[in-house]
């Protein structure tokens, strides 16, 4: 009836204008029933079909195969509804919307992951001068190598913590540097602003001078004699959000989210991915 352009409440409308009250369910019923669904017999709804081509794809979206062979739940598959639809849209149904990809969702049995609340790792250094805010909450950028934006964040092991710094480009929302340590000191945000430096000057687009801003939270690593120093002497400008204002840094904020969420915990033992993140992901259906 929907496939038709006749919606089920406009027919029991124009069914009470006759004096017939027939509830929906008992309609739907009978059409199924009869196999008169959308007024012709063996006609499938185009809900049906949509449907359908919504939970393939939410399957083949959700699960993957591990070196065994067996079955196992994706990153993809800790996907909400919100990203779960514009996946689809983006790569299967253009036209899908939030009812079939709940439907969907259901169907397979996914249901997005809560991220939960995590230990403080920003302790600021009362001491220590900070830089102002240059973002001011816009993390949008017009060419690359002009707005990095850093932070780190911790992944529980089988036997302690490992804390893992960032640093992403906000152009392209790409990790352009990283490092890992079993401690918080200013070698672990250090490591990955070398490692970016490095990477764009062997990819022959080499940072210039005065022209790159590099916003952090007021962590006391962040703020250290070593790690200003060092922006200084490659032309970069610091840049320092408010303390315990984590809306300053929400892009990092989002990353280290996303990483936990989506790659540690869909891993037997956790590791460390690096890469292009916004290559396989859907956050700029969101931005």
């Amino acid at each position: 009836m929907r496939a038709a352009g006749h919606a089920v409440e406009s027919i029991l409308a124009a069914l009470n204008t006759l004096g017939l009250t027939i509830a929906a369910r008992t309609l739907r019923a009978w059409c199924a029933r009869t196999g008169t669904r959308n007024g012709a017999a063996g006609r499938v709804a185009a809900r049906t079909v949509t449907d359908a081509l919504v939970e393939d794809a939410v399957r083949a979206a959700a699960f993957t195969t591990n070196r065994a062979g067996e079955p196992v739940l994706a990153p993809e598959g800790l996907y909400g509804r919100r990203k779960m639809l514009a996946l689809i849209r983006r790569t299967v149904l253009p036209e899908a919307g939030f009812g079939a990809v709940d439907r969907a969702m259901r169907s397979v049995g996914l249901a997005g992951v809560v991220r939960g609340k995590r230990p403080r790792t920003t302790i600021p250094d009362s001491t220590a001068q900070r830089a102002a805010d240059l973002l001011d909450r816009n993390f949008t950028a017009s060419a690359p190598d002009s707005k990095w934006v850093t932070d780190f964040t911790y992944v529980r092991t089988y036997q302690s913590f490992t804390y893992v710094a960032f640093i992403v480009d906000c152009f392209s929302q790409k990790i352009v540097g990283w490092h890992a340590a079993l401690t918080r000191d200013v070698e672990l945000v250090d490591v990955p602003l070398r490692m970016a430096l490095w990477r764009r000057a062997h990819e022959g687009k080499a940072v210039a001078r005065d022209q790159l801003i590099c916003h952090s939270d007021a962590g006391s690593q962040y703020t250290s004699l070593r790690f200003t120093e060092h922006l200084h002497l490659e032309g970069i400008q610091p840049s320092v959000g408010s303390v315990g204002d984590a809306y300053d840094n929400a892009l990092m904020e989002t990353i280290n989210g996303l990483y936990k969420a989506e790659c540690i915990r869909t891993c037997g033992s956790p590791e460390i991915v690096e890469g292009s993140y916004a290559a396989s992901r859907v956050r700029a259906a969101f931005s």
